[in-house]
This record gives C-alpha cells, structure tokens and sequence, in this order.
C-alpha cells in the first residue's frame, strides 16, 4: 500500500539491503559464528526471472515478467508466498524469502525460506487474464517448485483462487501423483485448512495477547478496552481488525490504499468490510472521519498494527509514532533507522518474522494434511497455531530481556554506539542460531 509519506533520501529503503542490515545488527550476539556461513545464510541460493507473454481479453498480447527465490534450503524445502503486484522487484522478492527463512526458524516449522512475485495490476484485470498469468508463470518455473523442494502460498493480492490454479496447472504437468502439498491456502475442497484464511491475523493476535501477558507494554495486560489502529485492510489487515474487536478491543482506525477512516468511539468493522466490498474502499464510511494513511500512522493508541507493503514506519515519522506496541501484520514495514528510533522512546514492535508467522506455521499443517490426506477440524487447527506462537514468542520475549540485560560493550560496533536492543534483533539472534545449528548438524557438503 501507498502512503503519502515523503521519506528522505539518506534511508536506504531497498527491502533486501534492510533484511542484510537487520542480520548485521543480531551479528555481534552471535558468538562462535563462521564469516562465511554467515554470508551463505544472508544470501538467497537460487533467484529464478521469467518473462512470458498473454494472451488478454481483448486479444493483444501483453509481457509479464514474475520472480520466484529460494533463499535457504537448511530446515526443509523452501516455503513462501506468491505476491501479484505493479511495484514487485527481484530485490523484494529477496527479502521477502530471507525473512520467510527466519519466520519459519522462530514458528519451529520445517521449512527454509521462498518467495515469489509477478509484476502486474489485479485491479485492471480479469480473471481469465489473472487465471492465463497464473498458468503461464508456473508452468515456467516447471519443477523448481515441488510438494519437497519449494511450496508457494498466497500473498498480496493472491487468494485461494491463485492457489487452485497453480495447484491444477503443477498437477496437470505432473500426473499420477499426490501433489495437493505443492501449494497451500488452497480452497478448502481442493485439500484447504481450516484457518488458514485467517492464520496470519490470528497468529497476530495470539503473539499480541502473549506479548502483553509476559509484561512487554506497562499497564496493559490484555486486549479488552485496547485502543488499536490498523493500516491496511486486506486480508490480514481486515481480519485482524475483526478479531482483535471480537477480544474487546477498540478499533480507532483503519486504511486501505485510498485513504483511512477514524472513529474516536470505535469503528464497526463489518460495516467496514461491507462498505469496502461494494465501494472499492473504506473511505467515505457513513458515521467516520477520513484521514490519511500518514495521519493514520501517529495516532494515539495502545496497539498499531501495519498491514500494508514495506518502509511505512521510517525514518521521518518513528518519532511521531503514538503507539504504545507496534506489532507487524506486514512484511517490513519499519526500516532498521525506525527500529532504532522507536526502541529509543521505548515502543516495543513484534516484529514481522514473529508477528506474522500464523499463516506459514497454518501452512506447514496444511502441507501435512495433504500429505497423510487428512483434513483437521478448525478448533484443532487453531490449538495448535496457539501453542506454536506462544513458544515463538516466548522463546523471543526470553532473549530479548537477556540481552537488555547484558548488552555487547561499544568494541562489537563500528561505531562508538551501541544500538538499542530492540525486539527484532532478539528475534533473529534466536532463528539465525536455530538454521546455523542445523546447517553445522548437516556439515558442509561435500
């Protein structure tokens, strides 16, 4: 999602070189690790671009370009998202799988990190047309994706849709075999899980509710009569909204890329979800103020939640940010210059590869269910991405107190400063030690 945020210039905002200085920065709490099993884990180990041409509807001929990478392999075959969107770039579609390796390491699935992207507007096109850009991109990729080697699973502006027809297009070109686990987030009557629509918004909601439990935020235990601002109203977004209400909570705020709305005394999501249904936006809801996503971003509240696209909370505007926790839907939305800023005024944020984890860990139980060709209950589905998250973040809430406790003196860092121990640098101290010590476990092969 857009914002009207002007960033400066000086801020580095290319997603794969923030992923690199986010692994910089949990460096030096890494002891005994290798330089160069360093480098091999910072760096993805196969970027595949293709360029092919469709077919449209009114019978030109248009040329898409898509992307898939794998960034590790050590924990298990690659998993990540397939993300349909104008501003995709190999650079983000990098990040993106670094991260998912991470996210997987903390959520204790076995999996290494993937992503994928194609270069295009769902908004101007059909579904026929987004149903030939589907086919012809896997079709492409051929077997560089597999039920044990690489799975995608959707992402911004890709849905259950997308996966059935990738499902369908990979068994079509691979007959007489199981190959339901090839793709997650499927309809539920093509091997689906119960949840996993809701996974990634749930997952935030347990890592919030499980942050506030273990004394993260002074004075706020719970999510009952929690003020909560959301930007962005996808999927995630949207349903996050709907289930941090369900515990209590008050929505103030939400956006989507045309702007956002407020109410002092609490937005009626569904009403929300309705009106953007047949209005294309949430803007211009009877009953609320419209704001933009900048004025969105500061206001004063318990819990932001951003579920939009990378690089919103940056540097010109994490001093303004008014939130008590930050806890991120999306992928990337604060730049490490932010994360800085915001842990200096003592704003904790459940960063990404923790917060958002609900809906690979969601994933990982489709991907076994279609292997023993079962279909697990929702109640039993939602159990277990409960216990996963709660180990997650506890395993994360665990370090990050100890490292507050005991920080690395000023000779660690280039400079004479010693960054501010923020929570994301916790998490990534934890999942770069869980796949370094399995890549030693495995040895350097040959």
């Amino acid at each position: 999602m857009s914002t009207d945020v002007t960033k400066p210039p000086t801020e580095d905002l290319n997603p794969y070189h923030i992923g690199r200085e986010q692994i910089d920065l949990a460096l030096p709490y890494l002891d005994r690790m290798k330089h160069g099993l360093i480098e091999f884990l910072k760096t993805p180990i196969r970027t595949i671009s293709v360029c092919f041409p469709v077919e449209m509807d009114d019978g030109t001929v248009k040329n898409f370009t898509g992307f898939r990478v794998l960034h590790s392999r050590v924990r298990g075959p690659g998993k990540g998202g397939i993300r349909y969107h104008p501003d995709v770039t190999v650079d983000e579609v990098r990040a993106l799988a670094g991260w998912m390796t991470w996210k997987c390491a903390l959520a204790g699935v076995p999996f290494g990190g993937a992503k994928g992207g194609i270069v295009c507007n769902t908004k101007e096109m059909s579904q026929g047309e987004l149903r030939r850009v589907t086919r012809r991109f896997i079709s492409d990729l051929g077997d560089s994706i597999g039920p044990n080697t690489d799975i995608p699973a959707p992402d911004l502006y890709t849905n259950a849709q997308t996966m059935a027809w990738i499902y369908d297009t990979y068994a079509i070109m691979h007959p007489g075999r199981n190959n339901l686990p090839v793709v997650t987030g499927k309809p539920l009557e093509i091997g689906g899980s119960l949840g996993r629509n809701e996974a990634t918004a749930r997952g935030c909601l347990f890592a919030t509710q499980r942050a506030l439990q273990l004394g993260v935020v002074e004075g706020l235990t719970s999510l009952e009569n929690a003020t909560v601002v959301v930007q962005g109203f996808g999927n995630a977004g949207s349903i996050a909204a709907s289930l941090f209400r369900e515990q209590g909570s008050r929505i103030l705020a939400i956006s989507d890329s045309s702007g956002g709305i407020f109410s002092a005394d609490g937005l009626d999501i569904q009403a929300a979800i309705d009106f953007k249904r047949e209005n294309g936006s949430v803007v211009g809801l009877p009953g609320t103020e419209t704001i933009t996503n900048a004025q969105l971003l500061v206001l004063k509240c318990d819990i932001l939640i951003p579920a939009a696209l990378e690089n919103q909370i940056c540097i010109d505007n994490a001093e303004t940010i008014n939130a008590k926790l930050v806890c991120e839907a999306a992928n990337g939305p604060t730049t490490p210059a932010a994360d800085q800023i915001l842990c200096g005024k003592g704003i904790p944020v459940i960063p990404d590869i923790l917060a958002n984890s609900g809906g690979v860990t969601v994933s990982y139980f489709e991907w076994v269910q279609n292997i023993e060709n079962q279909q697990w209950d929702e109640e039993h589905v939602n159990g277990k991405l409960e216990r996963k998250m709660n180990k997650a973040v506890d395993a994360v809430i665990h370090r990050w107190k100890e490292l507050k406790e005991n920080p690395k003196s000023p000779e660690y860092w280039d400079s004479d400063r010693v960054p501010c121990m923020d929570m994301r640098t916790a998490a990534l101290v934890v999942a770069i030690e869980r796949v370094a010590d399995v890549a030693l476990d495995r040895g350097i092969w040959p």
